[in-house]
């Protein structure tokens, strides 16, 4: 029996370390609520937000965690949606308690002492979540206020106030920012700040993936670009030799008049009577693009390297990678091109070549871009 003990120690130990390890990788219960709540706040999506409160307090966090959430919150969406989300909560726990539902407060904030370094507290509160500065941002210098602001209070008075770890406090910034949309310097320096206290990047594409459940793939999408980035490198420093055109670089695009950045073609099955179509390999740098255009035939792109990206007018873009293939309706405005980081390659097929033609529009503006890709 002694010795059937230690045996049994042991693979408890096992099975409990191994149950974190397996952990590490999901968000909690708890945490996916943050999610929810903090997206919803940012996305100002009150009638959805009041099921999430009530959903949040089930899954266990106290009123003071959610109270904290929202407080930091204003911080990054403004105060009126801060204070409208914080009237929400204060109008759930009411609701509950007439139900002879009665949640835990939990913790009490804390304040810093009066004779803290606001300043000093505030920038190693930065560094812990992004490293070491490396001078000022132009905001700060700039309007250098914004720097004091963001140390002494966003990063001292609220980030000192407890309640909440800094692993879960960026976590509601990610969310809410990612719900926000085009804001992507911000968004991409939180989510290397959540990693570097605590958060895994499967973890991130859970947030992400919740945050599509609730507000579309659009601004998820946005999201999980950057983390790519972030995770895996996906920074594309090939030259254009390097590329892999499968049918040939080709010269310099001749219709480079209707592309922003530079773009190749080769030519490989021009249009004749017997076969009716045309055939080309198209090469786009970095950012490169085609302006708005249409096509009274219709075309098809086939994917041969690199990320790209395909937009329809007032429709999401589709993000495109190596073996995906487009169909491009007849007449239908759209735009196609390399994401801000990777060359792209892709076969145009011309269809219904003998009536087919192009009407080349405006190109797409840089804000046009950035919304498409998240850059």
């Amino acid at each position: 029996m002694l010795k059937i003990i230690p045996v049994f120690c042991s693979l408890l130990m096992f099975l409990t370390l191994s149950g974190k390890a397996q952990t590490m990788d999901t968000l909690s219960s708890k945490q996916e609520q943050i999610v929810v709540i903090s997206a919803l706040t940012a996305d100002g999506n009150w009638t959805q937000l009041e099921q999430a409160l009530q959903k949040g307090l089930d899954a266990g966090l106290t009123q003071n965690e959610i109270k904290e959430i929202l407080l930091q919150l204003y911080a990054y969406t403004g105060f009126p949606k801060s204070l409208s989300s914080i009237n929400q909560l204060i109008a759930a726990i009411e609701a509950r308690e007439a139900q002879g539902i009665q949640d835990p407060q939990g913790t009490m904030p804390t304040s810093l002492a009066l004779d803290t370094d606001k300043y000093a507290y505030g920038k190693k509160t930065v560094e812990t979540l992004f490293g070491p500065e490396k001078g000022k941002a132009p905001y700060a210098v700039a309007v250098p206020a914004t720097d004091t602001f963001l140390k002494e209070h966003l990063f001292a008075d609220i980030f000192g106030r407890g309640v909440l770890s800094y692993e879960d406090r960026e976590l509601a910034t990610i969310s809410a920012l990612a719900a926000t949309g085009n804001v992507r310097p911000m968004l991409k320096s939180h989510m290397t700040g959540g990693m570097n206290v605590g958060l895994s990047k499967a973890q991130l594409e859970q947030a992400l993936d919740i945050i599509e459940s609730y507000l579309g793939a659009e601004k998820a999408q946005k999201g999980r670009v950057i983390l790519a980035e972030i995770t895996e490198g996906t920074t594309d420093t090939r030259n254009v030799s390097d590329v892999e055109t499968t049918f040939g670089q080709g010269d310099v695009n001749p219709y480079s008049q209707y592309f922003t950045g530079t773009t190749y073609l080769t030519r490989m099955s021009p249009y004749d009577e017997t076969w009716r179509s045309s055939i080309a390999n198209v090469t786009f740098e970095p950012s490169a693009r085609t302006n708005w255009h249409s096509h009274s035939g219709g075309q098809i792109l086939l994917v041969t390297d690199g990320i790209g990206y395909y937009q329809e007018k007032g429709q999401p873009a589709r993000r495109l990678t190596k073996g995906d293939v487009v169909r491009i309706p007849p007449n239908v405005e759209h735009w196609h091109g390399a994401a801000p980081n990777s060359w792209f390659v892709h076969v145009s097929l011309e269809t219904n070549g003998d009536t087919n033609q192009v009407t080349w529009l405006e190109p797409v503006t840089d804000e046009e871009y950035r919304g498409a890709t998240g850059e």
